[in-house]
This record gives structure tokens, sequence and C-alpha cells, in this order.
């Protein structure tokens, strides 16, 4: 974890090693009331000043889906500060069942072209049941 940190540039905390340590117990996004079970004693606004961190250093992005839910999931290694390169790699997927977000990998990211429009950002975000719940 502290050489994650050091390679985004950000200063090694131990308070910084455990949210990134949290992050890595589990294979699905998470929300912030999942971090906070994680952590002992903590200061919440420094634990949102941390994630704010993460996200703008391109560590964590965050995964907002229909019905407002908010999750934060660990970046890959192309993701950059603020530019999270992550949208041309994979899916947001949320199961029916018990309401996990999960980031699914692509093989192929589909190309979409609209000639009057200049797109941003893409986002794909799929619905179904995980491999846990079937």
């Amino acid at each position: 974890m502290e050489n994650l940190l050091r390679k985004k540039g950000l200063r090694v905390t131990p308070f910084r090693v455990s949210v990134l340590e949290v992050f890595s117990r589990f294979k699905n996004a998470i929300d912030t009331a999942q971090i906070e079970n994680e952590l002992d004693n903590f200061d919440r606004i420094t634990l949102y000043r941390t994630l704010k961190t993460f996200i703008e250093s391109g560590l964590i992005h965050e995964i907002v889906m229909p019905g407002d839910i908010k999750k934060l999931a660990l970046c890959k290694e192309e993701c950059h500060h603020h530019e999270h390169e992550h949208n041309h790699q994979h899916l947001h997927f949320r199961c029916n069942e018990c309401d996990e977000v999960f980031c699914l990998e692509l093989k192929e990211f589909p190309s979409v072209k609209f000639p009057k429009f200049k797109i941003d950002r893409l986002e794909i975000q799929g619905t179904g049941v995980c491999g846990n719940c079937r």
C-alpha cells in the first residue's frame, strides 16, 4: 500500500495505508459506511479528505448508479491525477439481489461515435445477478 501511495506522489501516513487496506479487502466497490465500519478510531473529516485526495490522484474512482447509489473502487494503475482511464476498460455492474456494485473488466470496449457530439466521458452500467447470488 505504501508503494501505491508513493507512486501517486502522496505522502504515506498510517491512516492512508489503513484506508487503502480496506479497499484491498473487498472485490467489489464499497460505500463510505463500509469503509467506516472497517476502520478503528478515525476522524470522519480526515476520512472524507483522504477519499477526495485518493479520487483526485487516481487511486480510487466514484461510481454513481441509478437510485443515487454511490460506491468507491480502486483504480487501475493507468489512472492519473484527475484522469480516470478505467472507463475504457470496464463497466459497472449492480447485483439486483445483494445490491453490491462490481467493476467488470472488458476485453473490448464498444466504440461509440456521434458525429455532432464530442463525448468527454462514457459510462456503461449493467444490472442483473452476480455470481455470489446465482
